[in-house]
């Protein structure tokens, strides 16, 4: 299973990345004023990702389709992008830029996999120092059914 971790930049703002099972980066979250926000973020990312179907527009016969969902893009950069939107239709979390379509689908499987992750730790970072870990109660973890 891959790991949740908040991050707090040097400007106090929050945001957390899933880590798949290499700990590579599968998922970067928007920027929260809180580490509260951080956490409902994940939560929601836990609730939505598993069930999330996939709006391939890619295609030319690409479909809209309602949410929660992942959008499979190609940027202005010409590279494979991919965003988890919630039932609000906000973007809970980007993918990072990948060179071929399959291997952005193959993200959002890893997404998908590794949603249902736990956060042992949350680590906050200011910047690229680490400063402090705090553990996160089991009711971060929990989804409301």
């Amino acid at each position: 299973m891959g790991k949740y971790v908040i991050t707090k930049n040097p400007k106090g703002k929050y945001h957390f990345d899933l880590l798949g099972n290499n700990g590579e980066v599968i998922l970067s979250s928007q920027m929260y004023m809180a580490r509260k926000g951080a956490l409902k973020g994940i939560r929601s990312t836990i609730k939505n990702a598993g069930k999330a179907p996939v709006e391939d527009q890619t295609t030319k016969e690409a479909k809209t389709l309602g949410i929660p969902k992942f959008v499979l893009s190609k940027g202005k950069d010409k590279k494979f992008h991919f965003a988890l939107i919630a039932n609000n239709g906000k973007a809970i979390g980007t993918s990072q830029a990948y060179a071929a379509v399959a291997s952005a689908k193959a993200g959002i499987k890893s997404v998908k996999a590794n949603s249902k992750s736990k956060i042992e730790k949350a680590t906050v970072l200011v910047g690229e120092k680490k400063v402090a870990k705090k553990k996160v109660t089991k009711k971060a973890t929990k989804t409301k059914k």
